[in-house]
């Protein structure tokens, strides 16, 4: 039976950052949970989209010309192939939407480059 997502008690599963783990799949696209805090590594996806859904706090996605800041209630969508970096001074909660193909940190890899997401 369906059930709804209770993406606060997702959220409260976890308390590692730039972690994402996945909470549902459609049409070929993972929704994700993250929380950000710090600085993350730059990186860019060449095949896919991804959109970024603030849903506590706030933060700042560097791009190589500029920086555009993301609070609660808002969104952005880093298209294929730009070079990106989420930067959050306090930690934020973030929902992610993008294809599942999708690789944490494209061809970059750090520490903290996830290769096998978690469902939860």
């Amino acid at each position: 039976m369906i059930q709804p997502i209770r993406i606060a008690e997702k959220l409260s599963a976890f308390s590692d950052h730039w972690n994402p783990r996945v909470i549902a799949e459609l049409n070929g696209q993972h929704v994700k949970l993250a929380k950000f805090q710090g600085e993350f590594v730059w990186h860019d996806h060449a095949n896919e989209d991804e959109l970024f859904l603030v849903l506590k706090g706030r933060f700042r996605m560097e791009f190589r010309d500029g920086a555009v800041e993301v609070g609660e209630g808002e969104m952005i969508v880093v298209p294929r192939g730009v070079e990106h970096r989420p930067v959050a001074e306090q930690e934020v909660h973030v929902m992610l939407f993008e294809p599942a193909s999708t690789r944490h940190t494209g061809d970059a890899v750090d520490d903290r480059t996830v290769t096998e997401y978690e469902w939860i």
